[in-house]
């Protein structure tokens, strides 16, 4: 009998029981569909975090106060940084091109009988240049308005809305830390990082943070930019050994800050999502393994219910391998049928959860078809036993069967 043949027949055999077949492929559905999904939304993590990653800024590189144990999270115990650090690095860094400090609390923000909390940055002009931030109206801080430690500031996009609505804010002024300032710019959207809303924020000069905020010269966190990619291990470098030099720590003893790069972020967090989606495309796989199993048990009762068939079939010539073959082959069917179902829905089901969640709809090239093979090959690998029970029945035996 030829294959076209046998599979005519497989396929007849499969429509006869079409509620049946479809709820025997439907652990490969389930399988099948489950590994897309988990795999699309792993890899629209990591594409996810990738893009945020990189809108920190260009060769963009910071340093906390903090162990390495602690990740950079201040405490009383860790001294902040200080201005003399900042000087010492700035003079003494040969592979920095810009720095900046950074100092930052929660405050609200008054205009007219609107408040919003939101949080305040002390910053230096240099920090809109590592951090490639653009003002999309009015003007950045400037030198001048770091030296005189001007009463200005510069709103994030929420910030604007929250207090000014649809009004123009540039020249308005606000009160911050009941202090009177006068907005000068508005800065660029950029939606949402790390899973914060980063338009949320008020950016002062950080000699007026200073003096009129904090009430020291204390640094919270020192931003600073290579010259060049191929830098920033070699500025990375010279920031932590000026570091323990001002801050007089031994060698031999932990440091009691951390510099970072996004370089280093991206990698641990790609590696805690890799994790991730891999065990949860493990468990789902296991679903995998349960249509398998499915498939064989309906087509053992397949071989029981039609035990005469085979018997007649045998009777008038028909060979085992054609009995071992047309069952297999019902078998496949089922488990590609189930595995293309699948990738359909997987595909689908991932495009509207990447699109509620807010990240990259990303299919990996690699998963349509492995998907695809793998419910295949479980079609065959767990269809071989009922074909072959099937194709050893004795002819005798099988017409006799009721």
């Amino acid at each position: 009998m030829t294959f076209t043949a046998t599979f005519k027949l497989a396929l007849a055999a499969l429509k006869r029981n079409k509620m049946r077949s479809f709820l025997t492929a439907l652990g490969i559905i389930i399988g099948v569909g489950a590994v897309v999904i988990m795999q699309s939304l792993g890899e629209g993590a990591t594409a996810y975090i990738s893009n945020q990653i990189s809108g920190l800024g260009s060769n963009l590189l910071f340093a906390v106060p903090g162990t390495t144990r602690m990740m950079g999270i201040q405490n009383a115990a860790v001294p902040l940084f200080t201005s003399g650090d900042l000087e010492s690095i700035q003079k003494r860094a040969r592979s920095i091109e810009k720095i900046g400090p950074l100092n930052s609390r929660p405050l609200s923000a008054i205009y007219a009988g609107n408040n919003h909390n939101t949080i305040v940055n002390g910053v230096s002009p240099e920090f809109f240049h590592i951090r490639k931030f653009v003002v999309t109206s009015g003007r950045s801080l400037s030198e001048d308005d770091e030296r005189t430690g001007a009463l200005i500031c510069i709103l994030g996009p929420t910030v604007r809305q929250a207090l000014f609505g649809s009004q123009d804010p540039i020249g308005k002024e606000i009160r911050v830390h009941n202090l009177p300032m006068r907005v000068i710019g508005i800065l660029e959207s950029r939606g949402s990082t790390m899973g914060g809303d980063a338009d949320d924020i008020v950016y002062i000069p950080y000699t007026t943070f200073s003096r009129r905020v904090s009430g020291n010269d204390r640094i919270g966190a020192i931003f600073f930019s290579a010259i060049s990619q191929d830098r920033i291990d070699d500025a990375k470098e010279e920031v932590t050994r000026i570091l323990r030099t001002r801050r007089h720590i031994l060698s031999g003893e932990d440091d009691d800050f951390v510099v970072r790069d996004p370089r280093e972020m991206a990698a641990l967090l790609q590696t805690v999502t890799g994790i991730l989606t891999i065990l949860l495309s493990s468990i789902a796989a296991i679903s995998l393994l349960v249509g398998g199993i499915g498939i064989m048990n309906i087509m053992l009762v397949s071989v029981t219910e039609r035990t005469r068939e085979i018997g007649i079939r045998l009777a008038v010539g028909a060979r085992t391998s054609d009995i071992l073959t047309q069952f297999l082959v019902e078998a496949t069917i089922l488990s590609a049928l189930g595995g293309l179902l699948g990738l359909l829905i997987g595909i689908g089901v991932s495009y509207f959860a990447t699109g509620i969640i807010g990240i990259p709809f990303v299919i990996p090239l690699t998963t349509i078809p492995l998907a695809f093979g793998v419910s295949v090959f479980i079609g065959i690998a767990f269809g071989v036993f009922p074909a072959r029970k099937a194709s050893r029945l004795n002819p005798l035996d099988a017409l006799r069967f009721e």
